[in-house]
């Protein structure tokens, strides 16, 4: 049946122990991030497997229902209304509201618990985490005493929100922060989470800042690139998740719409380009699975159109070959495709 994704288990198995190795040269922990295939349980089993650090995914339904040993962190900042949840289904989760901590501490009391709290700091990207010029050293003292929580380490978050690069100088700012905290509560933390994927390429670089111990890595893993700038990472693989749909309907039309240009589906007007008469294919796929200017077609000279809800418009005139009524096109993925593309119910998952 198509659409489907055609997921490479083996592949994932290299990306997640070559990534594993990687951080642990440089003496860091990894925590594999699932929420882009929906924590599917076939991947999960590979994190089992291969023993990673920690998996962490940002929705609660996904850590409730994966089957794992493996210490559990939720990513994003806990709902005040589900801090019970928060304690039932995840180890530890990454914070940065005092008022939703003293809740968790109150429910980690009610379920006789003791729950580990990551606090995020904000270095500049400007997403979530206490803004690194605030008193945090009076904050984390308060929690230090609570008595159900552990401030079980320091986290940041880069290249999300504000597109901030890591680079050295930047992440000293949570070094001097740690010390500080540290310093103050008279122990050392466990965890200093530097980052994501982004962080990747000053490993590379061999630019280590010791105090830095662990990543979350979820792009690097099922694209095999990292995330400041998009480069290919030498020695994973690219190609762990493939979109393959058919062609429904294939016929030679104009490329410029007929009579007056009103609104679309969506609501915006379009515009186009008079190329003359054009081999236009329309795909089994549309906007309710995958934005399809995310869609990175293998036979590179595919050109996509256009889509609605249920339709992705394609150029196949200088394709690389002759395609026909029922031939299936490939594509490869970016972040944003795979993640809507596995969140719809509508895409099926082939694992080989």
């Amino acid at each position: 049946m198509y659409p489907r994704i055609v997921i490479d288990i083996e592949k994932y198995r290299h990306n997640v122990r070559v990534l594993r190795e990687k951080l642990s040269e440089h003496n860091m922990s990894m925590m594999a991030v699932t929420k882009v295939f929906c924590a599917n349980q076939n991947l999960i089993d590979v994190l089992n497997e291969e023993q990673v650090d920690f998996i962490a995914d940002s929705r609660l339904e996904n850590l409730k229902t994966m089957k794992t040993s493996i210490s559990k962190v939720l990513l994003r900042l806990p709902s005040l209304h589900a801090v019970q949840d928060v304690v039932r289904y995840a180890d530890i989760s990454l914070n940065s509201e005092m008022k939703t901590i003293k809740a968790l501490n109150d429910a980690a009391k009610k379920q006789g618990k003791r729950h580990k709290v990551i606090v995020m700091v904000d270095l500049g990207d400007l997403r979530e985490g206490m803004y690194y010029k605030s008193d945090l050293q009076k904050t984390l003292l308060e929690l230090e005493a609570m008595e159900h929580i552990e401030l079980y380490g320091l986290g940041t978050n880069l290249t999300c929100h504000g597109g901030i690069i890591p680079r050295k100088p930047t992440l000293l700012k949570l070094v001097d922060i740690l010390h500080a905290v540290e310093e103050s509560i008279d122990r050392k933390l466990p965890v200093v989470s530097a980052g994501n994927s982004s962080h990747l390429h000053l490993l590379d670089d061999d630019i280590d800042i010791p105090t830095l111990n662990n990543l979350r890595i979820g792009e690097a893993i099922v694209l095999g690139r990292e995330t400041a700038f998009g480069n290919k990472i030498k020695g994973l693989y690219d190609d762990v998740f493939t979109l393959e749909t058919d062609i429904i309907e294939l016929k030679e039309k104009p490329s410029y719409p007929e009579g007056e240009i009103g609104m679309d589906a969506f609501g915006n007007k379009p515009t186009f380009v008079d190329q003359g008469p054009m081999k236009r294919a329309i795909l089994a796929i549309g906007k309710q699975d995958v934005d399809h200017s995310e869609l990175l077609p293998v036979d590179g000279c595919v050109e996509l159109l256009g889509s609605s809800s249920d339709h992705v418009i394609a150029n196949v005139g200088n394709a690389q070959r002759n395609y026909d009524v029922g031939d299936v096109l490939q594509f490869k993925l970016t972040y944003g495709s795979l993640l809507s593309l596995m969140t719809s119910p509508y895409v099926v998952k082939h694992y080989v």
